[in-house]
């Protein structure tokens, strides 16, 4: 049976992600921008590859899609992203009028919501989708990591 192209079916491709992250020694968020059900950019943290604290997922997927779009602007799109954006993300996904965005995990300390970072006004979003998933990613690459230490 071929899955529905829904929401989980979006932030299950964003874990994929997130998980390639992690195997590439990256901390483990993962993204997909999607528009008309069709994945345009896929996207995990790059800032230990590249040495650069603005390679976050979301950056590099809004960067992707608006080059597949041809424009700067998301407009009918939606990001799947598995840790809710931090303010640096939410800004250039203010500023890029994204639609929609989905997140899975909170981030409590450094997240857009919890410092009340403006979104564009007609931008959507919801949180919470397959929230445990992207929080047990996340938790244990950072216990493999201390073990490492």
């Amino acid at each position: 049976m071929i899955a529905p192209l829904d929401d989980t079916y979006f932030m299950k491709k964003a874990l994929q992600e997130a998980q390639i992250g992690m195997e590439r020694g990256e901390v483990p968020i993962g993204a997909v921008i999607v528009v008309k059900n069709q994945i345009i950019a896929r996207a995990h943290n790059l800032t230990e590859t590249l040495n650069d604290v603005t390679a976050h997922a979301e950056m590099q997927a809004i960067t992707a899609a608006a080059n597949y779009l041809g424009g700067k602007y998301l407009i009918d799109c939606t990001l799947y992203v598995t840790l809710e954006p931090c303010q640096m993300c939410a800004g250039a996904l203010f500023w890029s009028q994204i639609s929609r965005i989905v997140y899975a995990a909170r981030d409590e300390q450094r997240g857009c919501v919890a410092l009340k970072t403006k979104l564009h006004p007609k931008t959507k979003m919801e949180g919470g989708l397959l929230e445990e998933e992207a929080s047990e990613l996340i938790k244990r690459f950072f216990i493999e990591k201390r073990n490492l230490n």
